[in-house]
């Protein structure tokens, strides 16, 4: 989520709006935000339904349908055209602004 914050003004430069899902309850979500100076929206999975959707429930510690740490490069709302499977390693954001600029030059004016 720092790096997501840090490096948001490139992101935007490359029309990528970031927001982050996890299975956590919307006010760990708001307290973990607060302490960490993030301002990346953070949504609530709480039931696990998008978990369970976009294919990324796991097991942990015997714990079913915890969500994968995955990122997704969703075009206009409704496309998957890149995905990231991260277990724990952080996202190469580089690669996140190569993909999102190469998908706008495709997209037609």
């Amino acid at each position: 989520m720092l790096l997501l914050r840090d490096r948001s003004e490139d992101l935007a430069a490359a029309g990528v709006r970031p927001f982050a899902i996890s299975r956590d309850s919307v006010w760990s979500h708001a307290a973990w935000a607060q302490t960490l100076g993030v301002d990346v929206p953070l949504l609530s999975d709480w039931n696990g339904e998008a978990t369970r959707a976009f294919g990324v429930a796991a097991e942990l510690l015997e714990m079913r349908d915890v969500a994968s740490r995955t990122a997704f490069l969703i075009e206009d709302g409704k496309t998957i055209r890149h995905t990231w499977r991260l277990g724990r390693e952080l996202p190469d954001i580089a690669n996140v602004i190569e993909a999102a600029s190469a998908a706008a030059a495709r997209r037609p004016d």
